[in-house]
């Protein structure tokens, strides 16, 4: 199992974005939470299969239609990184 943080940049104001994740995250069977920064960034650490979290992020630079993704930072946590 892979854990891993996205830090996700862009037009991330509409408040559909986060539930929106959950949505997607629960369909693909990962595990975390979203979390809204200050900044305007989101962050997400998730856990579950590494495939799947590559499903996960292109679902999210794709996002919905309210949304605008410019980068998704990704950081893999297995080895005990969660700085």
């Amino acid at each position: 199992m892979a854990v891993e943080r996205f830090i996700i940049e862009g037009d991330l104001e509409a408040e559909s974005f986060l539930p929106w994740i959950v949505r997607h995250m629960q369909r693909l069977g990962l595990h975390g939470v979203p979390i809204r920064r200050a900044n305007g960034q989101v962050e997400i650490t998730l856990s579950g299969p590494a495939d799947l979290i590559d499903a996960m992020e292109l679902g999210v630079s794709l996002g919905p239609i309210d949304v605008w993704v410019e980068a998704i930072a990704r950081r893999n946590l297995e080895n005990g990184d969660v700085s």
